[in-house]
């Protein structure tokens, strides 16, 4: 090292840090031998902490501000180098700047499936993936638990084991949610809520937190999608038969199509059998000749009548023709009994009706009897 050099970095007394990254947690301010003079000035700009390693214990740490390292504002490592008699030299120490913004658009997702009982399917399997943000909470921590000495600690070296964090949150919430899995889209918002809050004791340990958790999709199987899908189609069609024959005229109506093809062959195969059952009579060549006409059927039976008997102001029947007959054998009914049957108008006596003819056996009294 030339002599240039080494001056350079005696008189050096401006310590900061920018970052043109969107990964980078922690930095390590590099300097030769770790030698940071006393007086030295320190920016801490917003969204960063700088933390003190002297002799590898953690000493102080500085939020955002403009510092100036004298014995006023650097307590711990006060005590450390004994500041307090008038020490005066340069101090070897490691100065760590700690990104404490917001890392946003980290990915999730399960690798394999949840299995869980849904109120509806039963068992069933489901996937789940989204984004989350993590954030330097506890700097100190942070470094002392996760970095170590790493001077270029990126989001990448911590949101694998983040994620796996998530995704046992994720299988325990959906499992116990008890909701179906056809409403779990409407209560995502819910879940990863919940899945945020039960794993910030958690990372809490690591000095992180996590400020936004989001679940953007819980999916199904494709076997039960497509299923899914099939029962959600025979809905939007309604009425099956009616849905066949729709499409089978759209077809029709398509000639170039397979389908088209397929319905004028089924069509024209129909009509070459009724043509064929047609021309078979006779011989080959000879005239059709016509079918036999078959024999006109029966007449219906005649309607029986039955008829009722008025006496006395009293009703009685009904009673059939064989059985007025009886009563006329009897000297039950007589020509002059009244008597009444469907579709007569009003009561007549039984010699002015079809009746007549039962009196007819017998021969009338003789005159004058």
């Amino acid at each position: 090292m030339s002599i240039f050099d080494f001056l350079s970095g005696q008189f050096i007394d401006v310590i900061h840090w920018t970052d043109d990254t969107r990964d980078t947690m922690v930095s390590r301010f590099e300097r030769q031998g770790h030698e940071i003079k006393y007086g030295a000035k320190l920016t801490v700009r917003e969204g960063q902490a700088a933390v003190f390693v002297h002799e590898g214990q953690l000493a102080d740490v500085f939020t955002p501000g403009l510092y100036m390292l004298e014995t006023n504002n650097m307590p711990i490592m006060t005590t450390l180098q004994h500041w307090d008699h008038g020490f005066r030299s340069p101090f070897k120490s490691e100065i760590y700047f700690v990104n404490t913004t917001r890392f946003t658009d980290l990915k999730w997702g399960t690798k394999n499936p949840i299995m869980l009982r849904d109120p509806e399917f039963g068992p069933i399997r489901l996937r789940a993936f989204g984004t989350y943000t993590i954030k330097v909470a506890d700097p100190a921590l942070f470094l002392r638990e996760i970095v170590g000495t790493d001077g270029d600690f990126t989001a990448d070296e911590v949101t694998f084991q983040i994620r796996n964090i998530i995704v046992q949150e994720v299988s325990r919430a959906l499992a116990a949610s008890g909701i179906p899995a056809l409403d779990m889209a409407a209560n995502t918002k819910d879940l990863g809520d919940l899945v945020a809050k039960a794993i910030d004791g958690t990372v809490a340990q690591y000095g992180l937190t996590i400020p936004e958790l989001y679940i953007e999709n819980i999916s199904l199987p494709p076997a039960v999608e497509k299923a899914l899908d099939e029962r959600t189609s025979r809905g939007i069609a309604g009425n099956l038969d009616d849905h066949m024959k729709w499409k089978a005229a759209e077809a029709m109506s398509q000639p170039g199509s397979a389908a088209g093809q397929a319905m004028g062959m089924g069509m024209g195969a129909g009509l070459g059998m009724q043509m064929g059952n047609m021309m078979q009579t006779g011989p080959w060549g000879a005239a059709p000749q016509p079918a036999a006409a078959a024999p006109p059927p029966p007449p219906p039976p005649p309607v029986e009548h039955v008829w009722h008997i008025a006496q006395a102001g009293q009703t009685s029947g009904p009673f059939s023709k064989a059985a007025m007959g009886r009563k006329v054998t009897e000297g039950a009914l007589t020509r002059e009994t009244m008597v009444w049957t469907q579709g007569q108008d009003g009561w007549m006596t039984a010699e002015d009706t079809e009746l007549a003819q039962l009196f007819t056996v017998m021969p009338p009294p003789p005159p004058g009897a």
